[in-house]
C-alpha cells in the first residue's frame, strides 16, 4: 500500500485538508447539484483574485459562452483553455484566477470555455462545444493558438488537437496538458499504484467516466479519449504535466511516447510529491508553485511552437 504520508509534504497535506473542508473525499456520492455546490464553494475559497492589469470580459465564441482575458500589452498569441472537473463540475469561475495569472505572466490572450457538462449533456456535447468555441476563436484572432487544459479540460483540448488536423490551417502552435485524463490503460502504472490517491481515486474516475459516456461504449473514439486514436502524426509540440500521486499520471507518459513514436515533439513532466488538482495549491505549496512556473514557461515557449527547457 502506498505510503502517502511519506510521499507528500506538510504543505500538500495542508492543501488537501483545506480542500476537504469544502469538497469531501466522497463527493461523488452526493447528488450532481450538491457536487457542483460544494465544488464551487471550494473553488471560491481557493480563488486568488485577478492580477492588476488583466482585462476580463465574457463573450461567446462559436456560440459558446467564454471568458476573455487580455493583458496590458498587445498579445502575440492566444491560449485556448478548457477547465477540469470531471466533465461534471466547474465553469468559468472555478479557474478564473488561474486563467488570469496565465494571462498576466505570459502576456498572452487567454480564452476560457464554458462547455456543456454531463449528465445533462453527455459526450459528445462537451467536445462539440469546445470545437465550436475553438473555431470561433481561430476566426476572431490572428496568430498562434496554444491549447491548454487541466484534467477533463486537458482531455478536451488534446481531442481538439487531434480533430483539427486537416480541418483548420496550421494555427495550433502547441498544447499544454495539465494532469489530463486521456483514456489510458487502467490495468497498469499509476492506475494501479495510485488507485486510492488523495485528491482523486479510480473510483472517482469511474463515476465521471460513466456519467460522461451516458453508459455507452466509447472505445476508439478519439474525441472521447485521445489515447484511443490510431494516428498520432501531425500533432503540435506538446508538454504534459502530471502529478506523481495521481492515477492519471501514466497517461502523460503514454501520450508523450505515442507522439514521439509518430515523429512528434513532446515532453512529459511528472511532478514529484504532488496530487491531482494541485493548481489550486500554487500559493500553499512550494512544489505546486514551482510547477505552476513551469507551466508559465511552457505556455510561453509553445506560443512560438517550441518546447520549453524544463
Amino acid at each position: 500500500m502506498t505510503d502517502y504520508r511519506a510521499l507528500l509534504d506538510a504543505e500538500v497535506w495542508a492543501f488537501l485538508d483545506e480542500g476537504a473542508r469544502y469538497y469531501p473525499p466522497d463527493a461523488v456520492d452526493l447528488s450532481i447539484a450538491e457536487q457542483r455546490r460544494v465544488y464551487d464553494r471550494m473553488c471560491t475559497a481557493f480563488d486568488q483574485g485577478r492580477p492588476a492589469g488583466v482585462t476580463v470580459t465574457d463573450a461567446p465564441f462559436g456560440g459558446v459562452s467564454c471568458r476573455l482575458y487580455s493583458p496590458t500589452a498587445e498579445p502575440k498569441a492566444t491560449v485556448f483553455f478548457c477547465h477540469g472537473g470531471g466533465f461534471v463540475v466547474g465553469g468559468l469561475d472555478s479557474h478564473d484566477s488561474i486563467c488570469a495569472e496565465f494571462c498576466e505572466s505570459t502576456n498572452l490572450r487567454v480564452i476560457a470555455v464554458d462547455y456543456r457538462m454531463s449528465p445533462e449533456h453527455p459526450h459528445p456535447d462537451d467536445f462539440n462545444d469546445a470545437w465550436a468555441a475553438f473555431q470561433g476563436v481561430a476566426a476572431a484572432f490572428d496568430g498562434a493558438i496554444v491549447l491548454c487544459g487541466d484534467s477533463a479540460g486537458g482531455n478536451l483540448v488534446a481531442a481538439i488537437a487531434h480533430y483539427a488536423r486537416g480541418r483548420v490551417d496550421d494555427r495550433i502552435s502547441g498544447q499544454l496538458l495539465i494532469y489530463p485524463g486521456l483514456g489510458g490503460d487502467w490495468s497498469k502504472g499509476s492506475y494501479v499504484e495510485h488507485a486510492d490517491a488523495p485528491g482523486l481515486t479510480t473510483r472517482d474516475m469511474e463515476f465521471y467516466m460513466n456519467i460522461r459516456s451516458g453508459g455507452q461504449d466509447k472505445t476508439g473514439d478519439a474525441t472521447y479519449a485521445p489515447l484511443h486514436d490510431t494516428d498520432f502524426t501531425g500533432l503540435p509540440a506538446t508538454v504534459v504535466v502530471t502529478a506523481q500521486c495521481d492515477p492519471l499520471s501514466s497517461d502523460g507518459e503514454a501520450y508523450r511516447d505515442a507522439l514521439i513514436g509518430a515523429g512528434g515533439n513532446a515532453i512529459w513532466v511528472e511532478e514529484a510529491g504532488l496530487v491531482h488538482a494541485y493548481l489550486r495549491a500554487r500559493v500553499m505549496s512550494q512544489k505546486a508553485g514551482d510547477s505552476f512556473a513551469r507551466m508559465i514557461a511552457s505556455l510561453t515557449s509553445l506560443s512560438a511552437g517550441e518546447l520549453p527547457d524544463l
